[in-house]
């Protein structure tokens, strides 16, 4: 099980290709959370299809919402969730707990949370 939870830089601009994907035992699961141009989404899709990989997870792709032609819409054994993991009713009561916690204590002359950026 490999985990994708990185930032896209020019380091890691299709970490995951034909190369790396060669690399990998057989049966490998890969879950990309991160971001989409992590992978090489057309080395992906075939590394699926000849079976390299077990499978695919990701609620991330390079461009979204994702074109009709991405071939990982049609990849064998992969699931793509929405990117929207944040807006459970859950989190988004969270989120503005801490809006009224802010600007209570900012209020009360005892701010909290602050950011310094000088």
């Amino acid at each position: 099980m490999i985990t994708l939870h990185c930032p896209l830089t020019p380091q890691t601009d299709k970490l995951i290709n034909a190369n790396t994907i060669k690399k990998l035992k057989p049966g490998a699961w890969l879950i990309n959370t991160g971001r989409g141009g992590l992978i090489d989404e057309a080395a992906l899709a075939a590394g699926l299809a000849e079976g390299k990989l077990a499978g695919y997870g990701a609620d991330v792709l390079s461009s979204e919402p994702p074109s009709p032609d991405n071939p990982l819409i049609s990849a064998p054994n992969t699931v793509i969730t929405p990117h929207i993991a944040w807006a459970s009713v859950e989190a988004r009561q969270r989120l503005m707990n801490g809006v009224v916690e802010n600007l209570q204590a900012y209020l009360s002359g005892t701010p909290q949370n602050v950011v310094n950026a000088s």
